[in-house]
């Protein structure tokens, strides 16, 4: 990995000197609480909105598409802009934009917790959208310059723990504040932490850019917001109005083309955002290929699984989301005592990242094959999907980080969390839409979902049936799941394996 180099007059108020950047900064563990603390707060909005919808339905008169708009306008605005954000942390200063991130994440949840209108509520969520891209990017980039690149796995072990955090946690606290107050609390919540955020980064995180001053590349952040917002858009879109109608198929267009014209602009201008020399590097490559997949098998099998929870097992929202939490614990629990860390050292990256996704595909084929056993067969999964993401994402983490310059971690940063984005969306409407069509074909009901279809059924035995093809289609959808991320793995692996022979 390349380091940032800066000669004295370049060097920006706040950072450490030469000798502290071998060690590593002085106050690093507390500065990656505070940043993780912000991330937290980032994430928990991207679930916790879900369990409000009944609320917000009924006290605003919300109709489907305001709600679907309240739910995308966060994501779409975040995914679009994450690779603007990485790139401005870098030319602008990462300090800077962790503080504009939080700010921004802080004024819109305000705003959101006092709405009183559909639209105001939507705005808000886009406006905390643009905060979270700021905040996703710049807390990564931040930690590859306050530690030492012996440390980065750990640090990236913590970084993506969070992340898991994030999804168990997010609906449970929002079942919690919804069960004890109006539903504006669930973003009014975000304030204090916005705010001792805000201060703790102020005095303790350090300031950091690339001390080379690139030309912003004003065209090229333009082309990729637009680009990968309607990306995002047609994925989301896909499963509720088609794949094949003129919504989706125009969304998909544009992002073709648009997205086209960004790789097109990024081979001519002379300071890019991103550089596409970055994937001749076979590192990078390796890395980006397992990346997609993983999260393409892991994002689709876990909205199967709340589904799987509910649907088949029976539990209620609140249940449902206690009985994901082990899959979040065996992340934490392995991240956060270094454990993860020290097995990739041990291992290498490659074998690290295929027995994290061999341990995870085994985990959802054991979700899809014992659900005779009732929770017992998902629980094993889950303990072994949770094992298999706190070894393989790290590694993959920093398998993306470790291959791009150290004075583009911001950059670096923006192009994991686009993939993850990518890979969550693709995974969500393709194994949605496998478990649709397998559905459709068991149930002669003419029913778009499983609710729907057991309220058109006459009788405890046609119920029945419906929920065994259900439960059928989930599996089928989960296996698929499987199968991708063993791939993945696999894939990763390899190019990682040969990158490895390539350089040594």
């Amino acid at each position: 990995m390349h380091s940032m180099t800066t000669s004295p007059q370049e060097q920006a108020p706040g950072l450490p000197r030469p000798e502290e950047q071998a060690q590593g900064h002085p106050q690093r563990w507390l500065i990656l609480g505070v940043i993780c603390l912000a991330q937290l707060t980032v994430l928990l909005d991207n679930t916790v909105l879900n369990v409000a919808v009944p609320s917000l339905t009924r006290e605003m008169d919300a109709a489907t598409s305001d709600i679907q708009w309240m739910i995308n306008a966060y994501s779409l605005v975040q995914s679009g802009l994450l690779l603007t954000a990485g790139s401005a942390a870098d030319r602008y200063g990462r300090k800077k934009m962790l503080i504009a991130g939080l700010a921004l994440f802080g004024a819109g949840s305000l705003v959101a917790g006092l709405a009183d209108s559909a639209g105001r509520l939507i705005a808000a969520r886009a406006g905390m959208g643009v905060g979270a891209a700021l905040l996703l990017t710049t807390t990564l980039a931040v930690a590859m310059q306050i530690f030492t690149p012996e440390e980065h796995p750990r640090a990236i072990g913590i970084w993506s723990a969070v992340n898991a955090l994030g999804f168990a946690v997010g609906p449970l606290v929002g079942g919690f504040v919804l069960n004890h107050f109006p539903w504006g609390a669930i973003f009014l919540v975000n304030l204090p932490v916005a705010a001792l955020g805000l201060v703790a980064v102020v005095v303790l995180v350090p300031e950091s850019r690339n001390p080379r001053g690139d030309r912003p590349d004003l065209l090229g952040a333009l082309l990729s917001t637009i680009g990968m917002a309607s990306l995002v858009y047609a994925i989301i879109s896909g499963p509720e109005h088609g794949w094949t109608s003129g919504r989706v198929l125009l969304t998909a267009a544009v992002a073709v083309v648009v997205l086209g014209a960004f790789a097109y602009w990024e081979t001519r201008f002379p300071y890019p955002m991103l550089d596409l020399h970055f994937f001749r590097n076979r590192r990078f490559t390796g890395a980006v290929a397992g990346a997609v997949l993983i999260t393409f098998g892991m994002g689709g099998a876990l909205f199967l699984l709340t589904q799987h929870l509910q649907f088949v097992l029976g539990y209620d929202a609140l249940e449902a989301g206690l009985r994901t939490a082990p899959l979040a614990l065996a992340v934490v629990a392995l991240n956060f005592s270094g454990l993860s860390a020290r097995w990739t050292a041990k291992l290498g990256t490659p074998a690290s990242i295929a027995l994290g996704m061999v341990l995870m595909s085994l985990g959802l084929v054991s979700i899809a094959t014992l659900v005779s056993g009732g929770y017992a067969g998902t629980l094993l999964g889950l303990v072994l999907i949770g094992v298999g993401c706190a070894i393989a994402n790290p590694a993959m983490a920093h398998a993306i980080m470790s291959a791009i310059p150290r004075e583009k971690a911001g950059v670096g940063a923006g192009i994991n969390g686009t993939l993850a984005e990518f890979g969550n969306g693709l995974g969500v409407a393709v194994l949605g839409a496998v478990l649709t069509s397998r559905f459709a074909a068991l149930v002669p009901v003419a029913a778009t979902s499983l609710p729907a279809a057991l309220a058109a059924a006459d009788g405890a035995a046609a119920k029945g049936r419906i929920v065994d093809a259900f439960s059928s289609g989930l599996q089928t959808s989960q296996l698929v799941g499987a199968l991708a991320v063993l791939l993945g793995g696999l894939l990763a692996a390899a190019l990682l394996r040969r990158a490895e022979r390539a350089d040594g």
